[in-house]
């Protein structure tokens, strides 16, 4: 599994347990701006075997696209998912990256095969609500041999998206989010005495972007804090000042929470894994964040926000017809909303039937089994963008993540060959260019941006 950002990693990682149930995935993680932490990895609960390894594209096509017999000097080519494996027929990849970053890993895996390398079953998809970019996203999973599809509604879109183009639909197929579900809301937890009454509101990193709307939500809930003394209100952050999640947090709810002028005590922030904090909470409050989902398929009820509008910057226009749609006004006054089912079924949400524990993943699981059978047999992947249907754009997407129009490393990108005393030197110095990179991109840009709005 390949991932880029702590919220793909969650995803990946049950995504390959739940399509296989009895595989232990090893999980590789892209190097770049979002790259998790060790912290944000465990926050997630999605656990692989073994210590994540970071790669480049290059060496992760490298790694998994070059034929038996075809190791770098000193190394060993057993198909086991060390630092010098390859791909043994039948292998299952899933891609848990942005869309370009997907379709370079495509082209790149698709070339390789063509080259008599492995062929490797391809899994990818969403990781959770598609709210922006439908079109331009699905285009580059397209090549893969499954996409995920996380509800009906959505299936349909993908399906009517690539026959638009002209493009096959056959690898699309669905199956809900892999983190929906957990233990069920206890209505009477509070009225037992068991803890106190509850309210998580779940931020998001960039949605809202400005620091007087995002200043308002936090004053909102603080008021709310205040209105209920008895109850406790949480701020559910996804990351700690300096670390960076699928999007940029420039303001970060834990400076802004600085400038309350009076934060009442039972006003706190939290971290640690969504699905431990909502075994425990009464009403989940969110703009937009998938949170929503994962409160909604455990009966607690939900609250989408509209105090800001229903904008499609902000994601909540998703959530019309859920029935969720509500305002901080309605919150104080325990006028809480109620979900349509209908609606909860078509989003995935749901079960069409709740007395089959296996719907859902059935389909995906059956698909893979009839991939992974004629593994040997497979075509390499080809993905709608070529050079053909999109000569203007998928050179530039490709050089991007080091490879030319035809899915090879670009010169000086190839994956270096090279003994365990290259490898000795290479680590270090490849990590302290990953410390200053890193620096630079979650520490001083946040603050030119900071500066920039003063």
């Amino acid at each position: 599994m390949l991932a880029d950002s702590d919220s793909r990693w969650k995803w990946g990682a049950l995504t390959a347990r739940r399509l296989i149930p009895e595989s232990e995935p090893q999980g590789f993680l892209l190097r770049g701006r979002a790259t998790p932490s060790a912290r944000q990895l465990a926050e997630t609960g999605a656990a692989t075997t073994g210590a994540p390894a970071e790669t480049t594209l290059v060496d992760f096509i490298h790694r998994f696209g070059r034929p038996p017999g075809a190791g770098t000097a000193g190394g060993t080519a057993t198909g086991e998912a060390g630092p010098d494996a390859v791909a043994a027929p039948g292998t299952v990849i899933v891609l848990a990256c942005v869309g370009h970053t997907i379709q370079a890993a495509l082209h790149g895996l698709a070339r390789a095969a063509r080259a008599g390398g492995p062929r490797p079953v391809v899994v990818t998809g969403y990781v959770g609500v598609v709210y922006e970019k439908l079109a331009q996203g699905l285009m580059t999973r397209h090549g893969a041999d499954l996409v995920l599809a996380n509800s009906p509604r959505d299936a349909e879109l993908f399906r009517e998206i690539y026959r638009g183009a002209g493009a096959d639909d056959e690898a699309v197929v669905t199956c809900p989010l892999p983190f929906l579900g957990g233990t069920p809301y206890d209505a009477d937890a509070v009225g037992r005495g068991d803890r106190p009454h509850r309210v998580v509101f779940a931020v998001q990193p960039s949605v809202p972007e400005t620091r007087a709307e995002r200043l308002y939500l936090l004053n909102r809930a603080a008021g709310h804090a205040r209105r209920r003394p008895e109850r406790e209100v949480l701020i559910k952050l996804r990351s700690r000042p300096g670390e960076h999640t699928t999007h940029i947090e420039a303001l970060p709810y834990q400076r802004l929470l600085n400038r309350l002028d009076d934060r009442p005590t039972n006003l706190h922030l939290r971290y640690g894994p969504m699905a431990e904090v909502l075994d425990g909470t009464d009403l989940l409050v969110t703009v937009s964040s998938t949170a929503a989902l994962e409160a909604m398929s455990r009966s607690i009820p939900t609250a989408v926000l509209t105090d800001l509008g229903i904008r499609e910057p902000l994601g909540n226009h998703w959530f019309l017809g859920s029935g969720c749609l509500t305002s901080w006004d309605r919150i104080d006054a325990d006028d809480l909303p109620a979900p349509d089912p209908a609606w909860l079924v078509s989003r995935g949400v749901r079960p069409t039937d709740p007395d089959d524990p296996t719907e859902g993943w059935g389909e995906a699981r059956a698909r893979l089994t009839g991939l992974l059978d004629r593994a040997r047999d497979l075509a390499p992947g080809a993905p709608y963008y070529t050079v053909r249907t999109a000569p203007g754009h998928l050179p530039g997407l490709l050089a991007r993540h080091g490879l030319d129009p035809e899915g090879a490393p670009l010169p000086g990108r190839a994956a270096p060959a090279g003994g365990p005393l290259i490898r000795v030197v290479r680590g270090p110095a490849r990590g302290a260019a990953r410390g200053v990179y890193r620096l630079a991109a979650q520490r001083v840009a946040p603050m030119i941006r900071r500066w920039g709005q003063l």
